[in-house]
């Protein structure tokens, strides 16, 4: 049993491949959220200034990731997702993930994995040449933004405050996006505006 604990934990550690140089330094929270655009998962242009006035959350993922894969597991993501779209809320998938790196899909593979899952983001953007990605500074799946109705970043960093990889991990975890989403809804500022976020690399292009 611990054998097989121990094998669990290397085939995770496996995914932490140090992250690229080309990523710069992560975007500063209160300030301008670094307007994007590109081509979401049905081929249409899409850009950050679509939705002027509204929050916007952006999250990197990659389904082969177990530190994505146990959000969605027990259903934490999802849950966000659709408590976001109540809300009015415009939540963005980015998938950064190269042609022929783990995590990379074309769109209608991006739309099955959700509909599989029973994901509801509002929209997918992919980015397969890295340029969202490094826009932000996103390092990890997953990372996450939230963006207040006024453009500027209100958080950036992890989803939560528990970095282990395992679908139990997520019960009793901090989560900062919902604190987050919920300070910018009571009109308050976010108390936690910026962590670390952590999961697996993003395979970018070289």
């Amino acid at each position: 049993m611990k054998s097989r604990s121990l094998i669990s934990l290397a085939a995770a550690a496996a995914f932490l491949i140090a992250a690229p140089q080309a990523v710069s330094a992560s975007p500063d929270t209160g300030k301008p959220a670094p307007a994007f655009s590109g081509t979401d998962s049905r081929g249409k242009a899409i850009a950050l200034s679509d939705f002027k006035g509204k929050t916007v959350v952006l999250e990197w993922t990659n389904h082969d990731c177990p530190y994505v894969r146990k959000h969605y597991t027990v259903g934490n993501m999802q849950a966000l997702q659709r408590d976001a779209a109540k809300d009015g809320i415009v939540w963005l998938q980015v998938i950064s993930s190269a042609p022929g790196l783990q995590g990379h899909v074309d769109g209608g593979q991006a739309e099955a994995l959700n509909a599989q899952r029973k994901a509801s983001p509002a929209g997918i953007v992919l980015d397969p040449e890295g340029k969202i990605g490094r826009q932000y500074a996103a390092r990890h799946t997953p990372t996450m933004a939230v963006i207040d109705g006024k453009g500027l970043l209100a958080y950036y960093g992890a989803i939560d405050d528990n970095s282990n990889w395992h679908p139990d991990s997520v019960k009793g975890a901090k989560n900062h996006v919902r604190s987050a989403l919920a300070e910018l809804k009571a009109g308050r500022a976010v108390s936690i505006a910026k962590t670390r976020a952590y999961g697996c690399s993003i395979k970018y292009t070289d």
